[in-house]
């Protein structure tokens, strides 16, 4: 059986996605998405997720769709279960492990995710699996993980799959382990370490499991957007091959890092307007940042174009961003309070002067403070060394 076979792709991680934009979207995108996710649960059988659904209010009860689905369910899992029998009479260790793993993912696809966990587990811990499907065992624990989001599930299973792809594992594996903790990064705010990971794994992303290129690019290039110099993303993001292949999918966020690196900040704006509705609104993994994300990507902008200027009026400020007088000056003496921007507002005259940082003499009194430490310390010394 080949290894493609056994990878466990199950549950539907879009179905996660489809849940949660029923619950946080538009009216629009609650109608579609509860429509997907009445198709998939009827495609995967999923009995027990459907059931959840319905206990969580997200769905209707439909009696005739739960019989149709428990009686699917059961005689596939009669099926699978007379298999690992087979698999355990007339074939090796290596044909009974691929037959439990199957029989693993179909529990984590109809929804049984406890009994999947422990069914997984209790694979990984034979002295017969190998180390490929070892990594496919844990690659389905962080599908449950993720499609639940249970957060220390996540990051235990990604730190264990580390080890094993550490030990051999294929470039497709470690591929995908990298795709995954990518999109994990961006739910957990780390969007540096988000970026880096988007940016190596770009090339080859083939993990369509996860999501489909065109999200993994839009979470990607949002992350590198708040953390990317300027003069990197044009060349890493808005000019990469495939970027340019799926950008049309999310105007939006090519908008956004055109405007931000054409310093057209009007549009700038409007296109950050637009990923908020259209993205972080309704991303699972980015939906708890989405303020934390509007508000850094404003001082982005803010910063970029106070750095052109000496000083400049608020009146073109405000005129820059299409937005009003009143509302810049709220906004910069907010970040301006929290150090955030390097400015002085002349609110009598109207005039916003930048006052850069000067980091060399920052560095030079650093240098200062530390040396004074160090003489205490060895005048200390020498005083314990004298005695």
């Amino acid at each position: 059986m080949a290894d493609s076979a056994i990878f466990a792709k199950k549950p539907e991680l879009p179905l996660a996605q489809h849940k949660f934009a029923a619950l946080n979207g538009t009216p629009e995108q609650r109608k579609e998405a509860l429509q997907k996710l009445v198709e998939g649960i009827k495609l995967d059988k999923m009995a027990a997720f459907y059931s959840r659904l319905v206990d969580e209010g997200i769905l209707k009860e439909d009696k005739a769709l739960t019989a149709e689905l428990e009686k699917a369910s059961a005689a596939e899992l009669v099926a699978l279960d007379k298999k690992v029998e087979e698999a355990k009479e007339e074939h090796g260790d290596l044909e009974q492990n691929e037959s439990c793993i199957h029989r693993a993912v179909f529990l984590a696809q109809i929804g049984e995710d406890d009994k999947a966990h422990e069914a997984y587990e209790e694979i990984l811990q034979r002295p017969t699996t190998t180390l490929n499907q070892k990594l496919d065992i844990v690659f389905g624990k962080l599908r449950l993980g993720l499609f639940y989001y249970r957060p220390q599930l996540i990051q235990k299973e990604i730190d264990r799959a580390h080890e094993l792809v550490n030990k051999g594992g294929d470039w497709d594996r470690r591929n995908r382990l990298k795709a995954i903790e990518c999109i994990w990064r961006c739910s957990q705010r780390q969007f540096k370490e988000a970026s880096d990971l988007f940016i190596e794994c770009l090339s080859t992303y083939a993990s369509p499991e996860l999501m489909s290129l065109a999200d993994f690019v839009c979470h990607g290039a949002l992350a590198c957007a708040v953390v990317m110099p300027r003069s990197e993303i044009k060349k890493k993001v808005i000019d990469a091959p495939e970027v340019v292949e799926v950008i049309g999918y999310i105007p939006n966020v090519s908008r956004l890092l055109r405007a931000l690196y054409e310093c057209k900040y009007a549009d700038y704006f409007g296109a950050l307007s637009g990923v908020e509705t259209d993205h972080l609104n309704v991303s699972r993994y980015l939906y708890a940042h989405r303020r934390f994300y509007t508000r850094e990507m404003r001082i982005r902008g803010y910063a970029q174009l106070l750095e052109s200027y000496l000083s400049l009026t608020i009146k073109s400020m405000a005129d820059s961003f299409g937005v009003t007088q009143d509302f810049i000056d709220k906004e910069l003496a907010r970040f301006v309070a929290a150090g955030r921007l390097h400015c002085v507002i002349d609110k009598v005259g109207g005039v916003v002067e930048t006052n850069r940082p000067d980091t060399k003499n920052a560095q030079y009194q650093n240098t200062i403070k530390q040396g004074d430490l160090l003489l205490n310390r060895i005048q200390k010394l020498s005083g314990v060394i004298s005695i």
